[in-house]
């Protein structure tokens, strides 16, 4: 009888995919037969690309007249200690008896490009069909439609030669700029660290990461506080108003050298100048008032980096962390896929909703949760989702975003504290999207003081919408402040009322003008979560999440990748992460290696650069430009860096 074979990442994976096809047979050593299917599994990679010296044994040697070193045609060789399985899955690959073979790896490019490597060094049975299965869950069901849908390989080779070129970049930049730098700087860092030797490790993700965090502690360093001083206006009508000082447009001071910005000046001596020319003045006039009501949509939902983000702010764990938690609710079934860059729901995904969230009411995940679901239901909260932000398909390349399945209840109760957690933090997430908007009214106020204009505004919130999901939930500040000093906006939820009194023409009482002082403050660390945001946005942390999502576009690294490079920079200690705080700083090793590629190749560190050779995988991923394109591209560019390094190695070496 003619076999199927599925191969799955690892044996977990394996075992689901057996239980959805009902296959009761005893485990093999390394696979699951059944007389219709067998079922085996990688453990991670299988193969590797080959060191130089497998290329040539005089290439075991770091000499610089062997740079560059470019491959013609590529060696790959099998790990020596997973030996054993990949054996075992070649032999059932070349079966006779195999008539389609379905790649059932991880949904993703690096997934994609695990399984590649073992069908190419597997050579399977050229009579059998090679399918891939692609899901976005491990449920039972979703499994089932994976395979019953499962599409030929080929449908995916424009992945796989992403996946491919990926490894090619990151092999060609590392093995060719550390040994170029390492000759040239290692004795030079080897003696600064007081070791007998060094080794400088050169990556296209990891230096730029590492020049941004350098960047912003030497920022803090060189940080010189400068303080300034506001005004603030007391008004009297009926109840006391509080406005502050703009220095806008028909200003006396309008644009004055005196200023630091429009709302404050750089002396005390000028701000209390200030102070006594507005004291001539009788009284102030209301000139103008705005009221509006503004609608506050819940966030859009999580991808792995806003999830990582969220994590390090609220529980103070690492975004490698976060990942495996999410990975291990993935595999219990609770969760969809969890490396994805989305946070938006396909419109097939968006139709049949409703049966998560039945499933999430089933399930009894919590006291809250239930409460939240039951007002869902009394209030009859719509789950039409389709012409919502939560909803586009032009946003999505390989999954949508991170949500609850409603599925699992077998796992639920076996979860540690932090994975209910996390879990009830993407349970929440998704629920929130169902809710109305958050309302607030918001009132401003120009106050004139003869030519001279104050502020006064407030806001408050008249109907908690979705806020109400995070009502008992701890309050996560996540904007920096950049100087310590009113906010611009100086929003008085007490004073609302007050305000709310008044009409155009109001005369006011002064009763005083008030200096405030403020001050400057640096720039803050990143944080763990931070830069995985950061990286997501090539480099910028922009904390307004909405704005985050119209610029997003090829960051540095990938969702699969960004918490192992923070990890690896951790490992060979260029960097050092805080474990109570997730705070990160760059190490005396990592700021003098910062030096030495500052110097010798700064685009390195460009985060723009980094981010626009994703953008090329993504390309050659969907097709708009071909593989050898890439290929091309990326052999001239280390080319030309490796024979321009050489020419100026002196110089370089030159007052280190």
């Amino acid at each position: 009888m003619a076999k199927k074979v599925i191969i799955t990442e690892k044996p977990s994976v394996a075992m689901e995919f057996a239980k959805a096809l009902k296959i009761n047979t005893n485990r093999k050593d390394g696979y699951i037969e059944s007389d219709e299917w067998i079922i085996t599994w990688c453990v991670g990679h299988l193969v590797t690309m080959s060191y130089p010296e497998v290329y040539d044994e005089k290439l075991k040697v770091w000499r610089l007249d062997t740079l560059p070193f470019l491959p013609q045609e590529w060696k790959y060789e099998i790990i020596n200690n997973v030996s054993k399985q990949f054996n075992i899955v070649k032999s059932l690959l070349q079966r006779e008896d195999v008539e389609i073979i379905y790649n059932a790896g991880d949904s993703g490019r690096e997934g994609e490009y695990i399984q590649r490597l073992v069908f190419m060094m597997a050579k399977p049975n050229p009579n059998a069909e090679l399918k891939r299965v692609w899901i976005d869950s491990q449920t039972e069901e979703e499994i089932l439609r994976g395979i019953r849908e499962a599409k030929d390989i080929s449908e995916y080779d424009s992945l796989s030669d992403a996946a491919y070129l990926r490894a090619k970049e990151d092999y060609l930049i590392g093995i060719n700029f550390s040994r170029l730098v390492s000759l040239t700087y290692a004795k030079n860092l080897a003696k600064a660290m007081n070791e007998d030797r060094a080794v400088i490790s050169i990556g296209r993700v990891m230096t730029c990461v590492l020049g941004l965090i350098v960047s912003r502690e030497r920022e803090i360093r060189n940080f010189k506080k400068v303080n300034f001083y506001k005004i603030q206006g007391n008004f009297i009508k009926n109840a006391e108003i509080i406005g502050n000082f703009k220095a806008v447009e028909g200003s006396t001071v309008f644009e004055s050298p005196r200023l630091y910005n429009e709302t404050g000046f750089k002396k005390k001596e000028d701000a209390q100048k200030f102070i006594d020319f507005l004291n001539k003045n009788d009284n102030a006039v209301v000139e103008s008032i705005s009221k509006k009501k503004v609608k506050e949509n819940a966030p859009l939902l999580f991808n792995l980096a806003e999830a990582q983000s969220e994590c390090t702010k609220k529980f103070k764990i690492s975004p490698d962390k976060t990942l495996e938690i999410i990975q291990s609710l993935y595999e219990k079934k609770l969760v969809t896929y969890p490396r994805t860059d989305a946070r938006v729901l396909s419109s097939a995904v968006a139709k049949v909703i409703t049966k998560n969230l039945n499933g999430i009411a089933k399930l009894k995940i919590s006291p809250q949760i239930d409460e939240i679901i039951k007002k869902m239901s009394e209030e009859k909260y719509s789950t039409k989702l389709e012409r919502t932000k939560y909803v586009d398909d032009k946003k999505i390349t390989d999954h949508y975003a991170i949500i609850p399945t409603g599925e699992g209840k077998e796992n639920l109760t076996k979860l540690t504290e932090l994975e209910k957690n996390i879990y009830e933090l993407i349970v929440k997430r998704f629920l929130a999207i169902f809710y109305p908007p958050a309302e607030y009214n918001k009132m401003s106020i120009v106050i004139k003081v003869g030519k001279e204009s104050f502020f006064a505004n407030a806001k408050v919130c008249v109907n908690q919408g979705y806020q109400e999901i995070y009502a008992n939930d701890k309050v996560i500040k996540s904007v920096e402040d950049e100087d310590k000093k009113l906010d611009d906006e100086d929003e008085n939820q007490d004073n609302i009322d007050v305000l709310a009194k008044l009409k155009k023409g109001d005369v006011l009482s002064i009763k005083s003008f008030e200096i405030k002082e403020g001050e400057t403050t640096p720039p803050k660390r990143y944080k763990s979560g931070d830069m995985i945001l950061a990286m997501e946005n090539a480099g910028k942390l922009i904390e307004d999440e909405e704005l985050r999502e119209q610029i997003k576009g090829c960051g540095i690294g990938t969702s699969a990748t960004r918490a192992g490079i923070i990890e690896k920079l951790c490992r060979i200690n260029y960097i050092a992460t805080n474990s109570k705080t997730q705070i990160l700083t760059p190490t005396q090793r990592g700021e003098l290696v910062y030096d030495i590629v500052l110097k010798t190749m700064p685009d390195m560190l460009n985060p723009e650069l980094t981010a626009s050779w994703e953008k090329g995988l993504s390309m050659v991923e969907q097709k708009e430009i071909s593989a050898d394109e890439f290929m091309n591209k990326l052999e001239s560019y280390v080319r030309n860096k490796v024979v321009k390094f050489k020419k100026t190695r002196n110089e370089y070496l030159y007052g280190f």
